[in-house]
């Protein structure tokens, strides 16, 4: 690990007049504390990362920033002037803008539309779209956000919805933007368009505010870090000589493995076998290719490639979620091709999905009833035809400590008032603890914490070494490299490489990735090509 070397050395603003400030804020939930006397302040022109663990309070922190929480005690100030902010608008009229992890916009509207919601240019008493339209194409151009103004946010990727939302504060003239979040859902091509983008925002003045478990990029953007644990701010410190290591210790309160610890694999029979499967995408387009590849007992294969070359598409063949169009998928020597996505679960598939809102959890159920949602039928949850609530109760208690899941109201909590991290700790003790044939991890750590990192990857290689068979998808190249002992690459929908754990580095990988070099599927490493370095993880 090297020590920071982005942001600037913690100067900007320097000696400067905060523009905001937080003294002995604390927000209480009955007896819970989600921040307690947390002192905070912003100065001008400079990036202030948020770390934490999950459930340290960042997010609530940052709603009573906003208007969307009114403290409980303390002050919030700005220009040393103390402000009571009563809403979002109010945020709004004081210069704060905020992208939220999930985002704010309507589907059906253009860009434009969304971006000059409830402060439009009219001509007379309607809309003037060409106006709006044009406004935003030049708050595009200035600050390098390439959207299309006239398109649906329905029909754009991830990233840009995520610069409309930008566009959106920028359009309101905010002084402090908060990013909550803001590369949990990116690739890593948009992760670095993005961070060029929170620097030119920075030279320009603009002060942000910036959520995070990715270290790297904290080291790699941030003039100075402020961390909080379980609602307490533990320090603020200069980016500049700060490492992974001093990061994640400050986070989690301990050392914190960055290394990914795990002896070889020893593949038993194969348990998933998908045979020159075909499936199409949402737009009738052929998204999986004649697709082949093979999962066996006791190892971790990794499908890698860049999103949206086709495998959402497959682990959603794989899970009865989507119709293949040909071809077959066998789970552990019974095709399952063509069954209901619960038979499919009950022939020992546990299912990890990459967005654990729409397919993991139902947000207005309680954590007891999320853990059910497999086995809301089986007999020793279920007495005389109704759900026996001591048991589940019981195992759900056992599964949120097992797996450090954190509630403010432990297990009769909405799972929609969890953080990110805890949702996905959730989603992942529930598939696990059924003991699956073969898992599928779909982005297993996205939007989770250091620590929480270092458990889940821990736990995916204890699944392995207990004989499971698991299936990672990943967009972090890290992660692959440092869990895999095979790693299968998909690009535009087929298999074009396979590479065994270590015999691949992060350039060869990524050459494989974009479909190009001689790889052929089937054989080890690239033309020969010696074990890569070891990996950290983020």
């Amino acid at each position: 690990m090297t020590a920071a070397t982005g942001g600037t050395s913690g100067a900007n603003g320097a000696g400067a007049q905060p523009i905001l400030e937080l003294r002995g804020v604390s927000k209480r939930f009955g007896d819970f504390y989600a921040n307690r006397d947390v002192n905070f302040d912003l100065r001008p022109g400079e990036v202030h990362c948020l770390c934490g663990e999950n459930g340290a309070g960042k997010s609530t922190m940052m709603n009573m920033l906003y208007g969307l929480l009114e403290p409980s005690e303390g002050t919030i100030s700005m220009d040393g002037r103390e402000v009571h902010i009563g809403g979002p608008r109010h945020a709004i009229d004081l210069g704060i803008g905020m992208v939220h992890q999930h985002f704010m916009l309507i589907p059906v509207f253009t860009v434009a539309e969304n971006i000059v919601l409830a402060d439009e240019p009219t001509q007379g008493a309607t809309l003037d779209i060409k106006a709006a339209e044009q406004r935003v194409r030049e708050l595009s151009d200035r600050y390098g956000l390439s959207v299309d103004p006239t398109a649906r946010v329905q029909d754009i990727t991830v990233g840009q919805q995520q610069r409309a939302e930008i566009l959106k504060a920028l359009y309101r003239k905010a002084r402090i933007l908060i990013l909550d979040e803001p590369t949990a859902v990116l690739t890593p091509q948009e992760i670095e368009e993005l961070l060029s983008v929170i620097r030119q925002l920075r030279d320009e003045g603009m002060s942000i505010i910036m959520i995070t478990h990715k270290l790297k990029e904290v080291l790699s953007i941030a003039d100075r870090v402020t961390v909080l644990r379980r609602g307490l701010v533990i320090d603020t410190v200069p980016c500049a000589g700060q490492t992974e290591a001093s990061l994640a210790n400050l986070m989690v309160g301990r050392d914190v493995l960055l290394k990914v610890d795990k002896s070889e694999s020893i593949p038993e029979r194969p348990v998933l076998q998908v045979r020159d499967l075909w499936v199409k995408d949402d737009r009738l387009l052929d998204a999986v290719r004649g697709a082949s590849l093979e999962v066996h007992a006791g190892e971790i294969v990794a499908l890698a490639g860049i999103d949206g070359n086709g495998q959402a598409e497959l682990v959603d063949a794989i899970a009865g979620l989507r119709k293949s169009e040909g071809g077959e998928v066998v789970l552990d020597g019974e095709v399952i091709t063509g069954l209901s996505v619960h038979e499919i679960s009950d022939a020992g598939l546990g299912h990890i999905p990459a967005d654990r809102l729409r397919r993991g959890l139902v947000l207005d159920f309680d954590l007891r009833e999320n853990t059910l949602l497999h086995d809301w039928d089986k007999p020793d949850m279920v007495q005389h035809g109704i759900i026996d609530r001591a048991a589940s109760a019981e195992r759900t208690d056992m599964l949120c400590e097992m797996y450090d899941v954190r509630s403010g109201g432990g297990i009769t909590s909405r799972s929609g008032s969890l953080s990110g991290g805890n949702q996905q700790k959730l989603v992942i003790a529930r598939e696990i603890q059924r003991d699956p044939k073969l898992l599928i991890a779909a982005q297993p750590t996205r939007g989770v914490d250091i620590g929480a990192i270092e458990f889940i990857h821990k736990r995916l290689v204890e699944e392995r070494d207990a004989g499971t068979a698991v299936l990672l998808v990943s967009l972090e190249m890290q992660e692959v490299l440092s869990l895999a002992d095979r790693i299968i690459v998909i690009f535009e929908g087929q298999i074009v490489a396979e590479f065994e754990g270590g015999r691949v580095d992060e350039q060869g990988l990524g050459m494989a990735m974009i479909g190009s070099g001689d790889q052929n599927p089937g054989e080890h490493g690239v033309g020969g090509m010696p074990s890569g370095p070891e990996v950290e993880v983020q």
